[in-house]
């Protein structure tokens, strides 16, 4: 800054006031200072800044897993929130891994961000008491945080899956099956309860049998085809077998597609197909035959919404922790209007 000041004929406050954008600098002057600064290769020294408002203009995201449609999605929607407020963001996959969760989210507060948005996969977190009772805003994203008081912004996952279950009823299905995740994560327990809920309500019983949840990590039903293959056979066979599938996430939903289209073209012929409802839109979902219709969650909104609720915090807002509850839309395409078999 002293370069430049020498350079353009003005004081170092003059040079200050017009890299921060400060009103009050005659417009001649302000040029001559910027020309200066372009010839010069001036760039400010954030780290410096930092050290004088006490802002690093950073935050951080942790998502399960970035290469996911549904969370590259929710980043980008964060990551255009914090542009327009001239902030960058830094992301990082945490695998659904409650260890990594932990070291990733220290790492980002020792380095000092000015908040935290966490997709979690901890079971409890209190690690970060200490940090948001220093001041560090942190927002929680589709899943909500246990043993902390913190803002949480998340997916209808009950009424969702309700809605996906009351169209399979209606479309005269009585034995409906249900494809879920992991049973300790929290989105796959609500769904699990919205598909309870809703067969209750009809006055529908549900065989125990007719549920296949995935297992912990690392052998969760989405990364188990051998084992989805054996859930599959379980839910459909025999004559008391499902006539419907209700899956739990995209993932799941797509390997039970893949698992279709193996057994058609095998040479075992083309059993009938049951009915397919799934939890979360996700990329060619119209693009199979029949399309897949689906319970769709807004993961842009979801990014967005927690990102909002991030700055307002940061701009100073106090008060209780909040929970913001975005809804899901049914999105019919012709999988699940398929009827039970005579």
């Amino acid at each position: 800054m002293n370069d430049v000041a020498a350079q353009a004929n003005v004081s170092l406050k003059t040079v200050s006031r017009v890299v921060n954008g400060d009103a009050g600098v005659v417009e001649e002057t302000r040029l001559r200072v910027l020309d200066a600064i372009a010839r010069l290769g001036f760039r400010r020294n954030d780290s410096a800044r930092q050290l004088r408002t006490g802002r690093t203009a950073e935050i951080g995201l942790l998502v399960e897993d970035v290469a996911d449609p549904f969370y590259s999605t929710v980043t980008r929607a964060v990551e255009q929130v914090a542009a327009g407020h001239d902030c960058l963001l830094f992301t990082s996959s945490c695998d659904d891994d409650p260890v990594h969760e932990r070291k990733l989210a220290l790492t980002l507060c020792s380095r000092r961000v000015d908040g935290l948005l966490i997709v979690t996969a901890a079971p409890d977190h209190a690690y970060l008491a200490s940090e948001l009772a220093a001041g560090l805003p942190v927002v929680f994203v589709d899943r909500p945080p246990v043993n902390l008081d913190a803002d949480a912004v998340l997916a209808d996952n009950v009424g969702g899956a309700r809605s996906g279950i009351r169209h399979l009823i209606a479309g005269g299905h009585r034995r409906i099956g249900f494809l879920g995740d992991d049973p300790d994560v929290f989105t796959a327990q609500q769904r699990l309860l919205g598909y309870r809920q809703e067969m209750a309500a009809h006055g529908l019983p549900v065989d125990e049998s007719w549920i296949a949840a995935g297992e912990p990590a690392p052998g969760r039903l989405r990364h188990n085809v051998e084992r989805l293959r054996v859930e599959l056979d379980r839910l459909l066979g025999g004559p008391a077998g499902v006539t419907a599938l209700f899956t739990g996430n995209n993932r799941i939903t797509t390997q039970v597609l893949r698992e279709f289209g193996r057994r058609e073209d095998s040479d075992r012929g083309a059993p009938h197909r049951p009915a397919l409802v799934g939890f979360d839109d996700f990329e060619f979902a119209d693009l199979v035959t029949p399309g897949v219709t689906v319970v769709a969650q807004d993961p842009a909104g979801l990014g967005r919404t927690a990102a909002t609720l991030l700055f307002e915090r940061l701009a100073g807002l106090a008060g209780p922790a909040r929970r913001v509850v975005l809804p899901t839309r049914l999105v019919v395409r012709g999988s699940g209007e398929q009827p039970p078999p005579d």
